[in-house]
């Protein structure tokens, strides 16, 4: 009789399983459905997410020109200094 009753309980919290597992598809199905005014636009979110990745790249691409620069120019004036006699200068 013991068996039974584990094969009854089976059957049962199967069956429960079931239930709910088909009570979670339907609200899922039922959740898919929006319509499309009420949808965010996401080649607009695409769109913007992109505008300003651009502009972090300009900024970036500023400030190494920039950094650049006063390298190439640090650079050259102690290129300059080098070649030139200490004595020629004052």
């Amino acid at each position: 009789m013991a068996s039974g009753g584990y094969v009854q309980a089976a059957v049962l919290l199967l069956a429960v399983q079931l239930l709910c597992l088909g009570a979670a598809d339907a609200d899922q199905d039922a959740g898919t459905v929006i319509p499309a005014e009420s949808r965010p636009c996401v080649d607009c979110h695409a769109f913007e997410f992109m505008q300003r990745a651009l502009q972090d790249l300009k900024k970036t691409a500023f400030n190494l020109d920039a950094r650049t620069e006063t390298l190439v120019l640090r650079a050259e004036r102690r290129a300059l200094c080098d070649c030139m006699p200490t004595n020629s200068l004052g």
